[in-house]
């Protein structure tokens, strides 16, 4: 076990002290169109308009607080996980760099600099990218943190604990997978509040590292990670992540790019809510489940709402 009840309490009430809880609501629009009782987990609606400010938070206050002297802290992403860093650090006086790989979206570039973030493109993929940030924090005597460590599950674990306080129990909770903090916060907050709930976890099927590790019970990488979803476009697994899941997830399901871009169009129509591709992976999964999922209740994690507008008229609306 990463954290006990208490210390996801405290972690809550830290995260709480900068935003309230985000909303959760059962959308019946929605709900037809899944054929089930579908509660929506609204992370979109976070201060970074994504679930990782959660885990950015803590961490970024236990760094403070432990290592007051530190210069500064690296780490590379997508975007998500960036702009996490980089509102915390503002909020305890941290300065952040951030790597990320070319091409990637002008619109997470432009907030990770907006929250003040010092950005720096290098390589063509995650991968590469946090391999830079690695050179990096050894060069400039910086902190290197991690996309996946304990600190970071048990801050986003806290979306978990509000969502399973503020819905019905449900049956089974559909929650992306980048390199795993999301889902394994979930599973251990279900965990630790006792409940029956399924924790099936979503993937890409061109970035289907996790899917791949769970069915032959092993580490999996792949050369390349072929989705629009950037949030869950990861090559490679986290070990202590894939114990988790392995140990607590029911399953992993794989949905494709047209179905993710299926579902944020769902979302737009249905709830007027806007979602990147790793938010509606799990609305794509309970679409694709329709007929095993009547008359079940069933949540989602709406895990962020970052899509480039180019992407979303590329992508979703079929615009050249």
């Amino acid at each position: 076990m990463m954290f006990v009840l208490d210390e996801l309490e405290r972690a809550a009430a830290l995260v709480h002290a900068h935003f309230g809880p985000t909303p959760a609501y059962a959308w019946p629009l929605l709900g037809r169109r899944a054929g089930a009782e579908l509660w929506v987990k609204h992370e979109n609606h976070s201060p970074t308009g994504a679930f990782k400010v959660r885990g950015g938070l803590i961490y970024m206050e236990r760094l403070k607080r432990e290592r007051p002297e530190v210069r500064g802290v690296i780490s590379a992403t997508r975007g998500n996980h960036g702009q996490s860093l980089a509102y915390a650090g503002s909020r305890v006086g941290v300065k952040v760099t951030i790597v990320v790989p070319h091409g990637n979206s002008a619109e997470k570039n432009m907030a990770m600099r907006a929250l003040g973030a010092r950005l720096i493109e290098h390589g063509q993929d995650f991968e590469e990218a946090r391999d830079e940030a690695s050179r990096l924090a050894a060069a400039e005597g910086l902190e290197f943190a991690p996309s996946f460590a304990p600190d970071l599950v048990l801050g986003v674990a806290t979306y978990a604990l509000e969502l399973f306080r503020a819905a019905p129990v449900l049956d089974a909770l559909y929650v992306p997978i980048g390199l795993g903090s999301g889902i394994c916060g979930a599973i251990l907050t279900r965990d630790l509040l006792g409940l029956p709930t399924e924790i099936v976890g979503v993937q890409a099927e061109g970035a289907a590292t996790y899917a791949n590790a769970f069915a032959t019970r092993a580490p999996a990488a792949l050369n390349r990670a072929h989705t629009l979803a950037d949030g869950i476009a990861t090559r490679q697994t986290d070990q202590a992540a894939l114990a988790i899941i392995l140990a607590g997830a029911a399953r992993i399901a794989t949905v494709s790019d047209a179905e993710i871009a299926a579902a944020v169009r769902a979302y737009w129509e249905d709830t007027h809510n806007l979602a990147e591709g790793a938010g509606a992976a799990p609305l794509a999964a309970v679409l694709r489940d329709r007929a095993a999922l009547a008359g079940r209740r069933v949540g989602v994690v709406l895990s962020g709402g970052n899509i480039d507008l180019a992407l979303f008229r590329s992508w979703v609306l079929g615009e050249r």
